[in-house]
């Protein structure tokens, strides 16, 4: 190969777009250019993954009691929200369908309304303590007025509806990430290094409002409207 050639399976270089920090760096345009930087997969990371919850991955879900969804629109529009409840808040309704109840939040219904357009979801099950996750892939739909929903309720709330999954993907995901976050590992926390919750709401949501207020909002009355009985 001459100098200035590009390696068999890969586009031209391109320098990449950018700020400060991306000076000189050249963008990855190819899946072939991906592989010959990073390598080729052991191929137990592909058969691993199943198209139904067995007996390890129910077990998680029901002990999860936090999740995160990813959606996007039919634009492209992306959005990860997270999702907490008691252990057990997802529901399986068989081993290839699960749902997830909505509770109150922001009504900005991001996700929901992706899921009209875009019905494919990703999710992450997490369970405190542990490294390794849950992931689980599908097609997602709204329902409301279903059996299901009765059983949801907590602290007297019933959700008005729940995000029902098909699965088409599941898998367990090692623990790397989280081991070099430290996640769980308290000494490494440090949640007084940023502003507070209502210092933020102060400066770019709720800017005509007192910080004492604030306070109160995201302090004592949090916890107690987590479950509103009635909107």
């Amino acid at each position: 190969m001459r100098s200035g050639e590009e390696p068999a399976g890969r586009s031209p270089a391109r320098p990449a777009s950018g700020g400060r920090g991306l000076e000189g760096a050249v963008e990855i345009t190819s899946e072939a250019e991906l592989r010959a930087l990073v390598g080729e997969a052991n191929p137990v990371v592909f058969t691993k993954a199943a198209t139904e919850l067995g007996e390890f991955e129910q077990e998680w879900i029901r002990h999860s009691p936090f999740c995160l969804i990813a959606t996007a629109d039919a634009q492209g529009a992306c959005d990860v929200s997270p999702r907490g409840d008691p252990p057990g808040f997802v529901h399986i309704l068989d081993h290839t369908t699960i749902a997830i109840p909505d509770r109150p939040g922001n009504r900005r219904l991001d996700s929901w309304r992706h899921v009209q357009s875009n019905p494919r979801v990703g999710i992450v099950f997490v369970i405190p303590g542990r490294g390794d996750t849950l992931r689980v892939n599908g097609r997602a739909r709204l329902v409301r007025a279903a059996p299901c929903l009765d059983r949801m309720v907590v602290r007297g709330n019933r959700p008005k509806l729940a995000l029902v999954v098909e699965v088409e993907e599941a898998y367990f995901h090692c623990a790397k990430a989280f081991m070099r976050a430290r996640l769980w590992d308290s000494d490494s926390w440090r949640p007084d290094a940023v502003a507070s919750r209502a210092r933020i709401a102060k400066a770019t949501e709720w800017t005509d409002a007192s910080l004492a207020s604030l306070e109160q909002r995201y302090g004592p009355d949090y916890e107690r409207l987590l479950y509103p009985e009635r909107e």
